[in-house]
């Protein structure tokens, strides 16, 4: 055995990297080979981009806050149980919005699959094995044509067969004893016939699951509760839109027998049709820090600064001749003040979207969108500042496009 000498001499031929010895931890709190200040994106020829556009996947989806950060370091040095941490994290989140239950999943769509899978199994875990093979099971989802969208493919990934109608009576007809759900698309409420406490009058008459997909409908903050006490049985939510919490995370709201029944199909467990669709520790906890600072946030604040920076650039652009532009808010998805900007082209000869190319391949590269009609703008995903680049910008494309 080593002395105190002999060990105080072995140690001192160990490099001292911070102030743990042979940690791997630097006097920066950052592994010895992680240097700071990296432009990581610019080693591998990634652009950044000022985000104008608004929280779309294809984007990247949102900035997380600095608190977020803060848990998703802070998870990353522990281990836990994904079990216990679920369950702590989900009824944490369910107390917060006043729901029966609660769990974190890898987005909204990963909350699609694992609902209909908890609706299909039930707590009966060989159920949850069989799935998508649905013997013995209910079959069928029945949704309005106007709430089609693609990501319904996360309820087909669980074997069930999707059954469209288009009114009240088409869907009453279409209930059988096959029906396992009803699919609602919260954003295209107004669009179809039978809208949300019609929709949930429905599903209790029959006594059929209700599910309602809210992925990008916060703001404002009240929906995250709204809908659970309306009657939906089941709601999701992204994590990585308005709520800014990792990009890879949502929340699946509702019914305690249903989210404990949906957990039944979620990792850790391996023979499920929701295997691939882990959240980490990292994630689950980042996502409830998430919430809770979108909570406490000063909602009424965030909409002021969202308002002036919109005015700015819609003065901006309005100060070309010939720019028309239109500050709304949407009815229901991504309720948040928004731009539209169009113009006569006959007087500034540009398409939208060759001048959304110039702003996007510009520097600093800025992400709009709009297509052939027009630039349409959010602010909400901007960084403090950035509005004054986004105006500047697109009063200089324009103007030059004119001259």
């Amino acid at each position: 055995m080593l002395n105190r000498r002999d060990l105080l001499r072995s140690l001192a031929t160990i490099p001292v990297v911070g102030p743990f010895i042979g940690s791997g931890i630097g006097r920066n709190g950052l592994s010895p080979d992680i240097v700071p200040g990296r432009d990581y994106f610019k080693e591998i020829g990634v652009r950044t981009f000022i985000n104008a556009a608004g929280t779309y996947t294809m984007l990247t989806g949102s900035l997380m806050h600095p608190e977020v950060i803060q848990a998703i370091q802070y998870a990353s040095k522990q281990y836990v149980s994904l079990d216990e941490l679920q369950d702590a994290a989900g009824a944490r989140i369910a107390e917060l919005l006043h729901c029966e239950a609660a769990t974190v999943t890898s987005g909204a769509a990963s909350a699609m699959s694992l609902g209909m899978a908890g609706v299909l199994s039930g707590i009966d875990p060989e159920k949850a094995a069989q799935i998508p093979d649905l013997t013995g099971m209910k079959s069928e989802v029945i949704y309005q044509k106007s709430h089609w969208v693609g990501y319904v493919h996360a309820l087909r990934n669980c074997g069930v067969k999707l059954i469209e109608v288009e009114t009240r009576k088409q869907m009453e007809d279409a209930i059988n004893d096959q029906t396992a759900m009803l699919w609602f698309l919260n954003y295209s409420n107004f669009d179809g016939e039978v809208q949300w406490k019609e929709f949930v009058e429905i599903g209790k008459k029959y006594g059929i699951p209700t599910f309602n997909d809210c992925a990008a409908d916060v703001p404002p903050v009240e929906n995250l509760w709204k809908f659970t006490a309306m009657g939906f049985d089941l709601v999701c939510f992204s994590g990585g839109k308005g709520l800014r919490g990792p990009q890879s995370a949502g929340l699946l709201l509702g019914r305690k027998d249903l989210i404990a029944a949906a957990r039944l199909s979620a990792p850790p467990r391996g023979n499920t049709v929701c295997r691939t669709n882990k959240v980490n520790k990292e994630e689950v906890l980042g996502m409830l820090v998430a919430l809770e600072v979108y909570l406490n946030r000063d909602h009424k604040r965030d909409l002021e600064l969202w308002e002036y920076q919109i005015k700015k650039i819609s003065d901006n652009a309005l100060s070309v001749e010939g720019v028309e532009t239109e500050i709304h808010v949407p009815e229901i998805a991504n309720h948040v003040p928004s731009l539209r900007i169009t113009w006569d082209q006959e007087k500034i000869p540009i398409t939208p979207s060759s001048a959304r190319e110039i702003l996007r391949k510009g520097h600093p590269s800025i992400e709009t969108m709009g297509g052939n009609k027009s630039i349409d703008i959010t602010t909400w995903m901007m960084n403090p500042g950035e509005e004054r680049i986004v105006a500047e910008r697109v009063k200089h494309v324009l103007k030059n496009a004119r001259t």
